[in-house]
Protein backbone atom coordinates (compact mmCIF):
# COMPACT_ATOMS: atom_id res chain seq x y z
CA UNK A 1 0.00 0.00 0.00
CA UNK A 2 1.05 3.72 -0.68
CA UNK A 3 0.25 6.79 1.03
CA UNK A 4 -1.27 9.77 -1.19
CA UNK A 5 -2.54 13.15 -0.07
CA UNK A 6 -5.33 14.67 -2.38
CA UNK A 7 -6.59 17.64 -2.85
CA UNK A 8 -10.18 18.23 -4.25
CA UNK A 9 -10.83 22.41 -4.88
CA UNK A 10 -14.63 23.23 -6.28
CA UNK A 11 -15.75 26.82 -6.45
CA UNK A 12 -18.47 28.21 -4.25
CA UNK A 13 -20.71 27.93 -7.02
CA UNK A 14 -20.51 24.39 -7.78
CA UNK A 15 -19.97 23.30 -3.73
CA UNK A 16 -21.94 19.92 -3.50
CA UNK A 17 -22.48 20.46 0.71
CA UNK A 18 -24.48 23.09 -0.30
CA UNK A 19 -26.64 20.92 -2.73
CA UNK A 20 -28.83 18.57 -1.04
CA UNK A 21 -28.77 15.99 -3.92
CA UNK A 22 -25.15 15.93 -4.01
CA UNK A 23 -23.93 16.20 -0.32
CA UNK A 24 -25.18 12.89 0.66
CA UNK A 25 -23.95 11.33 -2.34
CA UNK A 26 -20.76 13.18 -1.49
CA UNK A 27 -20.65 11.86 1.94
CA UNK A 28 -21.43 8.41 0.58
CA UNK A 29 -18.01 8.44 -1.89
CA UNK A 30 -16.40 9.17 1.21
CA UNK A 31 -17.40 6.28 3.69
CA UNK A 32 -15.24 3.77 4.70
CA UNK A 33 -17.24 1.04 2.65
CA UNK A 34 -17.11 2.83 -0.51
CA UNK A 35 -12.84 3.62 -0.60
CA UNK A 36 -13.00 -0.27 0.85
CA UNK A 37 -14.10 -1.27 -2.31
CA UNK A 38 -11.16 0.37 -4.22
CA UNK A 39 -8.55 -1.14 -2.00
CA UNK A 40 -8.46 2.43 -0.22
CA UNK A 41 -8.05 3.29 3.39
CA UNK A 42 -8.98 6.74 4.59
CA UNK A 43 -6.78 8.17 7.31
CA UNK A 44 -7.63 11.63 7.29
CA UNK A 45 -9.93 13.84 6.03
CA UNK A 46 -10.83 17.96 6.21
CA UNK A 47 -12.37 20.92 4.67
CA UNK A 48 -10.66 24.14 4.88
CA UNK A 49 -13.17 26.57 6.11
CA UNK A 50 -14.03 29.29 3.71
CA UNK A 51 -11.66 27.59 0.87
CA UNK A 52 -13.85 25.05 -1.12
CA UNK A 53 -10.57 22.36 -0.76
CA UNK A 54 -11.43 19.11 0.74
CA UNK A 55 -8.06 17.57 1.89
CA UNK A 56 -7.73 13.68 2.41
CA UNK A 57 -4.79 11.18 2.97
CA UNK A 58 -5.42 7.81 1.76
CA UNK A 59 -3.74 4.58 1.61
CA UNK A 60 -4.41 3.14 -1.58
CA UNK A 61 -3.07 0.48 -4.10
CA UNK A 62 -1.46 2.74 -6.59
CA UNK A 63 -2.06 6.22 -7.83
CA UNK A 64 -4.44 5.03 -10.45
CA UNK A 65 -6.63 3.57 -7.95
CA UNK A 66 -6.47 6.55 -5.87
CA UNK A 67 -7.44 8.95 -9.18
CA UNK A 68 -10.64 6.34 -9.71
CA UNK A 69 -11.98 6.86 -6.70
CA UNK A 70 -11.53 10.77 -6.38
CA UNK A 71 -13.12 10.60 -10.69
CA UNK A 72 -16.93 12.20 -8.79
CA UNK A 73 -15.05 14.74 -7.44
CA UNK A 74 -13.51 16.15 -10.92
CA UNK A 75 -17.91 17.11 -11.68
CA UNK A 76 -16.99 19.76 -9.70
CA UNK A 77 -14.05 21.51 -9.62
CA UNK A 78 -10.02 19.94 -9.49
CA UNK A 79 -8.39 17.36 -8.07
CA UNK A 80 -4.79 16.64 -7.46
CA UNK A 81 -3.17 13.26 -6.50
CA UNK A 82 -0.31 13.45 -4.94
CA UNK A 83 2.36 10.53 -3.95
CA UNK A 84 3.41 10.89 0.05
CA UNK A 85 5.42 9.06 2.68
CA UNK A 86 5.08 9.03 6.23
CA UNK A 87 7.69 10.76 8.47
CA UNK A 88 9.49 8.23 9.35
CA UNK A 89 10.52 7.35 5.91
CA UNK A 90 11.86 10.63 4.83
CA UNK A 91 13.70 10.90 8.23
CA UNK A 92 15.33 7.01 7.13
CA UNK A 93 16.02 7.67 4.18
CA UNK A 94 17.60 11.21 4.87
CA UNK A 95 15.24 13.89 2.35
CA UNK A 96 12.00 14.25 1.41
Amino acid sequence: MSLFVVEHQHSAETCPAGNPEMAPMLLQILSPQNAETYGITILGEGVIDGEHTLVLVLDGPDQAKVEEFMTPFAMAGSVKVKPANRCEVVVARAGC
